[in-house]
């Protein structure tokens, strides 16, 4: 048994739980060049439902040209079966919503840009062109009684566009709400958030009418601020958080995103905070390391890493 961080109350204005919303299988695989076998990214799922985690993305129904790792979606999801853990996945449009249907998928998500430069290179359209492709997809999903997620990324940062104003993300995170979505994913996609900014935005959202119980947090490790952001955000109330076993993933889109917050370092966070997950970070770590296994290199969770020493 790996050594487990000493548990403290949670300091007060902190949630008692966080309900982590795992994107390993998605965000975290979407960029790997070696095509990962389908059975493999079924047990993947499967280990990381057996260690707690009980909101897991399991892939991708956009066009096979545009994520070919995802190209597999229509053969993964019925290996599905039996787990005790949601499983959204990520639609483009209404093709892409109707294949998930037809697979018996009850939790969807769509993904917006609050940049224009980003807007066109992910989605070949202006941010209000996207807007207007993906409000009949959200209708029709609420329609069917579908939980809808919102992706906003690009929040904090853009490589092309610079420092994003928090207005202009309000902006496009109140669409996004207006038209349905059940939750708000905000994306630091290039990693240069700050705990100040978080505390900003979150804030801001909050004025425009948008309640943080809506909102979840996407942050990636560039500046190695991840962590610290996600303090930010528990803080103002936040008790969704986004992340990534092992810490693998990055945004194919973006160049400079390098990888998600990994799983195992916010859980050993929150547990030392006295937060409750629900997840068996044991099993979590030797989950990852069985991944890294596969993808042929070592896992860059700092968690992983230590505890994996400690046994070796």
């Amino acid at each position: 048994m790996t050594d487990l961080p000493m548990r403290f109350p949670a300091p007060g204005g902190l949630p008692a739980r966080v309900r982590i919303h795992e994107v390993g299988p998605r965000d975290g695989l979407q960029n790997e060049k070696q095509a990962i076998p389908t059975d493999v990214k079924a047990e993947f799922i499967h280990r990381l439902a057996a260690a707690g985690l009980t909101t897991i993305e399991a892939t991708s129904f956009v066009r096979p040209e545009w994520v070919p790792q995802l190209a597999d979606a229509e053969e993964l999801y019925p290996q599905l079966t039996g787990i005790d853990a949601d499983l959204p996945v990520l639609v483009p449009n209404t093709r892409g919503l109707e294949r998930a249907e037809a697979l018996g998928a009850t939790r969807i998500a769509v993904f917006a840009s609050a940049t224009e430069t980003f807007a066109q290179r992910n989605l070949n359209r202006s941010v209000d062109e996207s807007l207007k492709m993906f409000a009949p997809v959200v209708e029709r999903a609420k329609q069917a009684r579908l939980h809808v997620r919102g992706y906003l990324s690009m929040c904090f940062g853009d490589p092309w566009e610079g420092a994003v104003p928090v207005h202009q993300v309000v902006q496009v995170a109140k669409a996004l709400a207006g038209m349905g979505c059940d939750e708000l994913s905000l994306g630091d996609t290039i990693g240069v958030a700050t705990p100040g900014h978080v505390q900003a935005l979150l804030s801001a959202l909050n004025e425009a009418g948008v309640p943080t119980p809506a909102l979840a947090v996407h942050f990636h490790d560039t500046y190695g601020q991840a962590l610290s952001n996600t303090l930010a955000a528990l803080q103002h109330g936040v008790a969704t958080v986004d992340a990534s076993a092992g810490g693998l993933g990055g945004c194919p889109y973006a160049k400079s995103a390098t990888g998600n917050l990994a799983t195992e370092d916010l859980v050993w966070m929150l547990h030392g905070l006295g937060i409750e997950t629900g997840v068996d970070l044991d099993q979590l770590v030797a989950t990852s390391t069985w991944m890294a296994a596969h993808l042929g290199r070592p896992s860059p969770s700092r968690t992983v890493t230590a505890l994996s020493h400690k046994e070796s």
